[in-house]
């Protein structure tokens, strides 16, 4: 299978809301009728602040993810020379053929392209061992005096990092 990674375009936005937003309910990370559901479908609003990017293969959106730089109104943990990148998320029906790895190793391939980017740095609930399993995987580290909490929910996110 080949998969191509590349910007997104405005002609991508509705696949890619469809993906995010199934990934998340797929998962069970939240009911459809969760806040946060508004922000992850708000494809444009990403594109204009961050960037986003999608793992395309036989010519169909099948993941994306959204990357962003410390300072950006997107960006939650990022420090300086720091990549971030969250909302990751592979289409259900593609899920279970690495796709994922797939795409963090391209994140990891383009930040090294990047100057002045030195880690890589990704949010994780505490309850998404399987995203645990993959970073940790890659060679990505627990920062946990870098952890925090969702506002105004008792989530706790991990904070996950990898020196380039």
């Amino acid at each position: 299978m080949s998969v191509v990674f590349r910007r997104a375009v405005p002609a991508d936005f509705p696949e890619v809301r469809r993906i995010t937003r199934d990934a998340y309910l797929w998962a069970g990370h939240f009911a459809a009728d969760h806040p946060y559901k508004s922000v992850l479908e708000d494809v444009e609003h990403w594109a204009e602040r961050a960037q986003v990017w999608v793992a395309a293969a036989a010519g169909k959106v099948v993941a994306a993810v959204t990357l962003t730089f410390a300072g950006e109104s997107y960006s939650e943990i990022a420090r300086d020379g720091e990549l971030e990148f969250r909302m990751l998320t592979v289409d259900p029906a593609w899920q279970g053929n690495d796709l994922g790895r797939a795409l963090v190793r391209e994140i990891v391939e383009h930040a090294r392209q990047l100057p002045d980017i030195e880690a890589i740095s990704i949010t994780s609930a505490t309850f998404t061992e399987r995203a645990h399993v993959l970073y940790q995987s890659l060679g990505f580290r627990r920062a946990p005096e870098r952890d925090w909490y969702v506002p105004g929910e008792d989530v706790l996110l991990w904070v996950f990092r990898l020196e380039l």
